[in-house]
């Protein structure tokens, strides 16, 4: 698999997640969406770096057990 197949399909997944949760989810992503824009920037960065992690650590392991 080439890497622009695996990045194509990464953001595939994302669209289909994200897309997924608005339409099951209408009312609860409102939420969601009024609690970030009241975020503090600095925790905003923090929960920003949290989840790149945890997307770099799953990837690291799909690679890990794919390959």
């Amino acid at each position: 698999m080439t890497p622009f197949v695996l990045i194509l399909a990464g953001i595939g997944m994302w669209f289909l997640i994200e897309g997924a949760i608005y339409a099951i989810a209408p009312d609860f992503m409102r939420r969601m969406m009024g609690m970030i824009a009241n975020m503090d920037t600095r925790d905003m960065v923090q929960a920003g770096l949290m989840t790149a992690a945890l997307g770099a650590g799953l990837v690291y392991v799909a690679f890990r057990v794919a390959g």
